[in-house]
């Protein structure tokens, strides 16, 4: 070490305390013993160290066992539920086949290049959403606190789900399935069908009676559904077992539920295509509306889809990818985790047309044989002529074809009192046409479809056992974008908060499994996650590239590639994104403005859905979920704006060498004449200013300005120091 440097000597194991500044001081760029060590500046807080490339020393940050892990975890918490059942949906709703070139086009301008700013940004920083705002930006470090709050709220909900396809499977291992048909009732006369179930259909009862046992109204509580209750639990224990290790445990299981439901996509797709009419249900999905993709609506909807099926602004993205290594091609994986996604819910999508296009030809089936004994009775009646029936015509075998020729006939000779007769059109595009969605599509259509399967309760067991995948895959990312953040910023123990988290919310999502809990479900479906995702993004993407800055933020992205990134990118990013993402943020509001709140209750006597208005203090939990998610950000702000926090740490950071190893050391202010730089006392002694990156300087060398270059881009930075410590909020 120089001889004009600073040195306080103590008698443990030789080692050399130096201040911080002293040491970038007096560094001698000839000792190699020194070039070979790893310095740590640890303040208070215990930050995590940046670690360079050839150092014996491992990061104590917990890192992916393999990239094949981490991409099946990116893949895992984007690819979910709304794969399933919301993109076919919007594809039969918004002109089949044309739909795909809307949501495309926004997948390239909106969805991939803020899926690749959140990896970048998790990996470059290597924390989690809250550690990565305040490092960017103190005054906006609210923006993790947001994504927490709505990754809660949306856990809360999400699980519920979880539970619901839980009981659905363990209710699969019997045969006949037991919404197969409708429960006879009987009294002291006689035998008779439910009339609940009569009114509307098996799987529907099966559904809104026996697994929910659900109430008339939002405000009838009706008490807790104890099956529901065990479900939500196993569902939870599920989720802490799972994550109590962090990527350590969750990673594993990765393997599992990321992979096996694209084997059960794949077998339905194949046994799909053998049944009978699979191929009018994929025809009509293909076949494109053109003039309704020009439709302003399609596009908002399009929009709405790419945000949330990549996951963007939960923090998952940024939590999973912040334990990768600093040179890892996070681009590669932006595309690659984008269109697996894409063609997942393309594929989910063929699953669910070919099963709808089964389920149709069925129904229609049926509809032509009770439609055909109707005309038989009027033939016999004389309320029709059998001269207007065409000879080749036979009712013991008629096909859709025949009936509908038949069905044209009547209508054009009987045009008066053709209502009066009571038949009805049977075509499967009538039937393809009615639009489902979400539960509707899950608990009702498809499982009254595979009803029809040979061995249907195999194939009901694969279903269900799908959907819990899919959700457990997306509720580890949520689950990871509340944990590590909190991990990172107020340091404790991973396992504790875990439990606690999970215990915490399986409380409060009691609310869930009363007899109106899926009322409650649909208003935290709605209202908790939209709009503050929304603003989360927007404030995402002014963080980087207007208080970071796009070209530094491009020569990180140089550093840790390897390469330049497409211009593509700068563009897209500076510009375009977030005009979109402005334009999809007023279009929401509208539309939430234009749109009565309310929700769809079930009535028990007519057996059909009847939408009711929220009460009034249902609305204030609605504006509340919205208000609550976003409130973090103007809070944070005006804290750290107002000084309401000491943004001093209370003295320099210290740092010890041994052998190589970083070594912590307290430092002893109490007669240390170290500890005092240029006569400043220890609380006058400023915390170092992040954006002043400390580097070892060498003997000679030009003093540098800039990060300077290197494979992890980091070069030869020691210490990236935040204004003011994460732990303080």
């Amino acid at each position: 070490m120089p001889k004009n440097s600073k040195v306080v000597k103590r008698e443990l194991d030789d080692e050399v305390i130096e201040s911080v500044k002293d040491l970038l001081s007096n560094e001698d760029s000839s000792d190699d013993a020194f070039k070979k060590s790893e310095l740590m500046v640890d303040d208070q807080e215990e930050k995590d160290i940046d670690v360079e490339e050839g150092s014996d020393v491992e990061d104590e940050r917990p890192a992916w066992n393999s990239k094949l892990q981490y991409i099946l975890a990116q893949v895992g918490f984007s690819v979910g539920l709304g794969n399933v059942w919301r993109f076919p949906y919007l594809c039969q709703k918004n002109g089949g086949g044309a739909y795909l070139v809307p949501y495309l086009i926004l997948l390239l301008i909106i969805g991939i290049p803020l899926f690749f700013l959140e990896l970048a940004v998790g990996q470059r920083i290597r924390r989690g959403s809250i550690g990565v705002w305040n490092y960017i930006s103190p005054k906006l470090g609210g923006i993790g606190f947001a994504s927490c709050v709505v990754c809660f709220f949306v856990a809360l909900y999400y699980n519920v789900i979880i539970g619901w396809s839980l009981f659905y499977f363990s209710q699969s291992f019997q045969h006949p399935l037991p919404w197969d048909q409708c429960p006879l009732v009987k009294n002291a006369s006689h035998t008779f069908v439910e009339p609940e179930c009569e009114k509307s259909s098996a799987t529907t009862y099966y559904w809104y009676r026996e697994a929910l046992n659900i109430s008339s109204s939002l405000s009838e509580s009706g008490g807790l559904n104890w099956k529901m209750t065990i479900c939500l639990l196993a569902a939870w224990v599920m989720v802490c077992l799972a994550m109590i290790k962090g990527i350590q445990s969750s990673g594993k299981i990765m393997y599992f539920s990321s992979l096996f439901p694209y084997v059960v996509l794949l077998c339905f797709l194949i046994r799909g295509l053998l049944l009978n009419g699979s191929v009018d249900g994929i025809r009509h999905m293909f076949t494109p509306k053109l003039e309704i993709m020009l439709e302003p609506k399609v596009w908002r909807e399009a929009a709405t889809q790419v945000f949330f099926a990549l996951g963007l602004g939960f923090g998952g993205v940024i939590a999973f990818s912040s334990y990768n290594k600093r040179d890892n091609n996070c681009h590669f994986d932006a595309v690659l985790v984008s269109f697996i996604n894409f063609f997942t819910s393309v594929l989910a999508t063929l699953v669910v047309f070919a099963v709808l296009g089964f389920k149709a030809n069925i129904i229609n089936e049926k509809c032509v044989i009770q439609n055909s004994e109707k005309i038989l009775k009027l033939l016999k009646m004389g309320n029709l002529s059998q001269d207007m029936i065409p000879h080749h015509i036979n009712f013991s075998s008629i096909t859709a074809e025949d009936y509908n020729l038949v069905y044209d006939i009547i209508q054009k000779v009987k045009e008066e009192e053709f209502d009066s007769l009571g038949l009805k059109s049977c075509k499967i595009e009538d039937e393809l046409n009615k639009a489902v969605q979400g539960t509707g599509l899950a608990f009702i259509a498809f499982t009254e479809a595979m009803t029809h399967f040979p061995a249907s309760p195999f194939w009901s067991v694969m279903f269900f056992l799908m959907l819990v995948n899919l959700g457990l895959g997306s509720m580890f990312g949520t689950i990871e974008g509340i944990i590590t953040p909190i991990v990172d910023t107020f340091k404790v123990r991973k396992e504790i908060l875990t439990v606690i988290c999970c215990l915490v919310a399986f409380f409060i999502g009691l609310i869930f499994v009363q007899r109106s809990g899926n009322y409650f479900v649909t208003m935290f479906d709605d209202y908790s996650a939209t709009l503050p995702l929304l603003i989360v993004v927007i404030l995402e993407n002014v963080a980087v590239i207007r208080i970071y800055g796009i070209d530094k933020f491009m020569e990180d992205l140089k550093d840790m590639l390897g390469f330049s990134p497409s211009q593509y990118y700068y563009y897209m990013w500076k510009y375009v994104s977030p005009f979109v993402l402005s334009c999809l943020l007023v279009a929401s509001i509208v539309q939430m403005g234009l749109s009565p709140p309310g929700y769809n209750a079930w009535i028990e006597d007519t057996a059909t859905e009847e939408f009711h208005s929220y009460p009034t203090w249902a609305m204030i939990v609605c504006i509340s979920l919205m208000v609550l998610a976003i409130l973090p950000v103007p809070i944070v702000f005006l804290v750290r704006r107002c000084n309401l926090i000491d943004d001093s740490s209370g003295s320099l950071a210290s740092v010890s060498y041994k052998r190589g190893r970083i070594i912590k050391e307290p430092v002893n202010l109490e007669g240390d004449n170290t500890s005092l730089i240029h006569g400043k006392s220890p609380s006058e002694v400023p915390s170092p200013n992040f954006g002043k990156n400390i580097y070892r300087k060498q003997t000679g060398s030009p003093t540098l300005d800039t990060a300077p270059n290197g494979r992890y881009g980091i070069g030869y930075l020691m210490a990236d120091m935040p204004d003011m410590p994460e732990s303080d909020l």
